[in-house]
């Protein structure tokens, strides 16, 4: 009886389709690293895996095999490249946030506005703190202390010039 031939296995299949296998990837994808990348893991996912039985037709195998692993190298790295652009966004947000000596001086300003409204006789003082850092209606803040719009409006003017002159701040006229 005649022996019939022994099919090639994939492995060497592979080793003697290798460059048309990574051309095929290249060409599909544009980049030739990640074509040898891509031919390199099938290579190892077959060394890791034992061969369940033989294939008809071993290159039509390692091309599909080679074909899905190049889609899901391709969506990988577009996932990883995705990651990486949100960093570097993250990276801008962050630059852009107050640097140590503007915060310095942001502490420094709002610590002399707190000394400022402290200096306010007692009524301005409240006045000027329901409205303007509570943000209480000026109606309301009349209504809450018993007293006139009117007072409550010149109080609030008050408030505001001792503390721009006290910031150093010139008054603007309107």
């Amino acid at each position: 009886m005649p022996h019939a031939p022994a099919k090639p296995s994939l492995i060497s299949t592979l080793a003697r389709h290798y460059d048309e296998l990574v051309d095929s990837v290249r060409r599909r994808f544009g980049d030739r690293q990640a074509a040898h990348e891509v031919v390199h893991d099938v290579c190892v996912q077959l060394l890791e895996s034992p061969e369940k039985e033989a294939v008809r037709v071993p290159l039509a195998l390692l091309r599909k095999i080679t074909h899905d692993r190049a889609i899901s190298h391709y969506r990988s790295e577009r996932r990883r490249q995705a990651w990486v652009d949100d960093q570097a966004d993250l990276a801008e947000v962050l630059c852009s946030a107050p640097g140590v000596e503007r915060q310095h001086a942001a502490a420094d300003e709002l610590e002399r506005l707190s000394v400022a409204i402290a200096e306010l006789p007692p009524r301005c003082q409240q006045v000027f703190v329901m409205h303007k850092i509570h943000e209480l209606p000026q109606q309301e803040v009349a209504e809450r202390l018993g007293i006139s719009l009117k007072a409550v409006e010149k109080h609030i003017k008050v408030g505001v010039a001792k503390c721009l002159t006290r910031l150093g701040y010139q008054k603007v006229r309107a």
